[in-house]
């Protein structure tokens, strides 16, 4: 499979650029990609349509549709397509390496830090209070997400259904919210387009493997955990929150809960993909191999999806059955966004830190201030409260 001919706004063909441009400009973006999907769309689009020209405008709202299809980090696999689309397949992967490894390092760089065994007090605070402001971001998250995904229901009950479910498995199910997502739009994708009798495409050896991965190794465990991040999720890096939160704090005990809400945080503030949380998680669980090896797992389907599939992308966006799939697990994935607030919430352990939360809720919601300045005062915030001999969630 090769990529097509890059062509410029006359319909001119040009020799496509040199993979240090490709190395140079993604790596730009990963570095300076702060505030989430919304930004690495933005820089993309500045960059491949409207700089270099090197799509057209119409194509790269395709490539986000198409992209928002996928399970997965939506941004991170843009990314990847557009330099795919400029170099083939070794833009891709350089591309995309140059896209994720800035904020990889930052992150696991944050994360020894911030896990070390005795860090200094101001570290402690900083955490604490960006921690406290992780609820109010999952929840400004999930209700960005309701307006689009409200207009696009089929069906207004099975819409609503779809979105309790995913909030009430995120609060109650911890590592099995994966399955309500892809229960959801399979029961979506059955009710619109009805397999024939005798076929099948059951989900059997998820919870096998699964279970599998429960009763391995450290090193297996990690991988079915990341692996849940990079390929079973739907709806936005947010979603990745639920699903890692019952295994990293509470089935594994790699991270306190409080030290979650840390991990959360950092990935919130650093550059790059919000799926980067998954790498302090596998800091936490076996040192910084653990965090290599959670992002390459993580990240791996995207590579995968883009690789295989690039040239088919007319086709999927087309596929009325992906589509449908999509229509189910997409609210179940809004709600699940939503339902993670309470037990993020929950891991709270001092009053100032609820205070923290309100304070955060206000400048997120009715205010419409950024997720990473919210962030950077409540971690200010929790700072000031250390030095001060304030107390520190244990």
């Amino acid at each position: 499979m090769t990529s097509a001919v890059p062509r410029r706004g006359g319909g001119e063909k040009s020799a496509p650029p040199p993979l240090l441009t490709v190395l140079r400009e993604w790596g730009r973006i990963g570095c300076i990609g702060f505030g989430g999907p919304p930004t690495h769309i933005r820089l993309l689009r500045a960059l491949c349509v409207e700089r270099r020209r090197w799509m057209d405008p119409t194509e790269f709202e395709d490539a986000i549709a198409t992209c928002n299809l996928l399970p997965g980090p939506a941004s991170t696999q843009l990314a990847i397509y557009c330099a795919w689309r400029v170099r083939g397949r070794r833009g891709a992967l350089v591309g995309g390496g140059a896209f994720i490894i800035p904020g990889l390092i930052l992150i696991l760089a944050l994360a020894a830090l911030f896990l070390a065994g005795s860090p200094p007090k101001w570290v402690l605070g900083a955490g604490a209070g960006a921690g406290a402001a992780v609820a109010a971001v999952a929840a400004q998250a999930g209700t960005s997400l309701i307006p689009a995904s409200w207009s696009r229901r089929h069906q207004t009950v099975r819409w609503t259904v779809y979105l309790v479910a995913g909030g009430i498995a995120a609060a109650t199910m911890g590592p099995w919210l994966v399955f309500v997502l892809l229960g959801c739009g399979l029961i979506e994708l059955t009710t619109r387009h009805p397999s024939p009798p005798g076929h099948s495409r059951g989900v059997m050896p998820l919870p096998l493997l699964g279970a599998g991965a429960a009763g391995g190794s450290v090193v297996l465990t990690l991988c079915w955990v990341a692996l849940k991040v990079g390929a079973l999720s739907y709806g936005g890096g947010f979603v990745i929150i639920p699903l890692m939160q019952a295994d990293a704090a509470n089935r594994y005990h790699w991270m306190s809960a409080g030290r979650f809400l840390n991990a959360v945080a950092l990935g919130q503030i650093t550059p790059g993909p919000v799926v980067q949380t998954v790498a302090v998680v596998g800091y936490a669980a076996a040192g910084l191999g653990g965090g290599l090896l959670a992002s390459a797992v993580a990240f791996a389907p995207s590579f995968a999806f883009i690789l295989l599939g690039a040239g088919r992308f007319d086709r999927i966006r087309g596929d009325h059955r992906a589509r449908a799939f999509l229509d189910g697990a997409g609210p179940a994935a809004i709600g699940a966004i939503l339902g993670s607030a309470i037990p993020l919430a929950r891991a709270l352990t001092q009053p100032w830190q609820y205070a923290v939360l309100a304070a955060a809720a206000l400048l997120l919601l009715p205010l419409r201030r950024g997720v990473v300045p919210t962030l950077l005062l409540a971690g200010l915030a929790g700072t000031v409260i250390a030095v001060a001999g304030g107390p520190l969630p244990h």
